[in-house]
């Protein structure tokens, strides 16, 4: 007989948006649905916000069809939030969940989501309410502990990857220095990405900043000098969350003024202001004039027509999991995917507390000595994630005709 056998089921989706985060949603959803012992399928609206605020729908009423759709579509279905839940916010979610008789809890999310799982799960224990917590992993930072890879990441990183291999072809079009500003406020791995959009010796990005590393302006200045003289022009791809050696962001550094968001962080994304900090840098330090810069901001995590199939199974199959563990384990805990030969994976599950608040960072063995690049072993981790269907390059081969005014 599944544990948990009564009662009705919650779904919620916290943090930024994915392109298959809908995909989990699908996941729980319809394996849910298929438990006839299960009661009615909840969703809330806009995360914990939704869950205090009891703003729910009934996800039974959804068909197969449109949730397949919903399925395909990226962002948040449901809807997201930004809150932080602490231990007084995360009892307002417990009240809410014992009035709907809430026996199974799904919350799809990065870090923070994983610690509301957590909390919610402590205080149904000490009420001695019965309870089944699950965090389901997504983040495009690909930071989540104890995971080989977080859904969502391998579909940013295609479109990483792929937009840099056009800022490459555009830049070779008309040689200059361009600066690509990526998200990732403490892990590297989305900005690693935009080396897999290499095809030819030369191409960029030339060099590659992860905040996994100190950030010296001194040696970036000298290591464009570098590349600009080698190429003629030099592709650089840098993560939003550069740091000096005290730890604090380039970005905050730079600034005339600094935004920060609800918990105090320096605002990072979609500002545009680092970016255009480091082009400033280079044409006063080096004297280059055709200096470009870009912030991704929002548009690498739900772009359309820019998904991995691997992410779009594996995220779906980490929602299936979810409800299968929650309905035949023994205990609460968050979804991890952890890869097996070369290439599969398996989903287990972690305790909470092994997750939640954590963050991973890229293994050393990804990034090169100099800490300007990233290793063939970052790139060899994330093809098969990546999978089929990356856009490919060419170049003219025609041969050079020889001069007749000019000897």
């Amino acid at each position: 007989m599944p544990t948990n056998s009564t009662g009705n089921v919650l779904v919620a989706q916290g943090g930024g948006p994915t392109a298959v985060i809908n995909q989990s949603l699908a996941g729980v959803v319809l394996a849910a649905r298929r438990h006839p012992e299960l009661g009615r399928v909840y969703g809330a609206r806009h995360g914990v916000r939704g869950i205090v605020d009891e703003d729910f729908i009934d996800l039974s009423f959804e068909t197969s069809a449109n949730l397949e759709r919903v399925a395909a579509t990226p962002s948040s279905a449901l809807g997201s939030t930004r809150d932080k839940p602490d231990a007084a916010y995360c009892a307002r979610i417990f009240d809410a969940l014992r009035a709907h008789d809430i026996r199974h809890f799904f919350y799809i999310g990065g870090n923070d989501s994983s610690d509301t799982v957590r909390i919610v799960s402590e205080h149904a224990q000490a009420a001695n309410y019965q309870l089944r917590c699950i965090h389901i992993p997504k983040t495009i930072d690909n930071d989540l502990v104890g995971s080989d890879h977080t859904p969502g990441f391998p579909s940013a990183a295609k479109f990483v990857a792929q937009a840099f291999a056009g800022a490459n072809l555009d830049n070779a079009s008309l040689p200059g220095v361009y600066v690509g500003v990526i998200m990732g406020r403490h892990a590297g791995f989305l900005t690693a990405a935009a080396a897999l959009g290499r095809t030819f010796p030369g191409d960029g990005p030339h060099l590659v900043y992860l905040p996994e590393r100190t950030f010296d302006m001194a040696h970036f200045l000298a290591d464009v000098q570098t590349m600009h003289d080698r190429h003629g022009r030099c592709v650089i791809a840098v993560s939003e969350g550069i740091h000096d050696a005290s730890g604090s962001a380039i970005a905050s550094l730079l600034a005339r003024e600094v935004e920060r968001d609800a918990h105090g962080n320096v605002q990072l994304s979609g500002t545009g202001a680092l970016a255009d900090l480091l082009c400033d840098e280079i044409k006063a330090g080096l004297g280059i004039k055709r200096v470009r810069g870009d912030t991704f901001g929002y548009l690498q995590r739900s772009f359309l027509g820019c998904v991995s199939e691997v992410d779009q199974r594996e995220a779906r199959e980490a929602g299936e999991q979810a409800v299968q563990f929650a309905l035949w384990g023994d205990r609460d805990g968050s979804i991890a995917i952890q890869r097996t030969g070369n290439y599969a994976v398996q989903y287990v599950l972690l305790p909470l507390a092994d997750v939640a608040g954590k963050t991973r960072v890229m293994e050393d063995a990804f990034i090169n000595a100099a800490g300007n690049d990233v290793t063939p072993a970052f790139l060899d981790y994330l093809r098969p994630l990546v999978g089929a269907g990356m856009a490919e390059t060419a170049r003219l081969r025609s041969p050079a005709v020889a001069r007749i005014l000019r000897v």
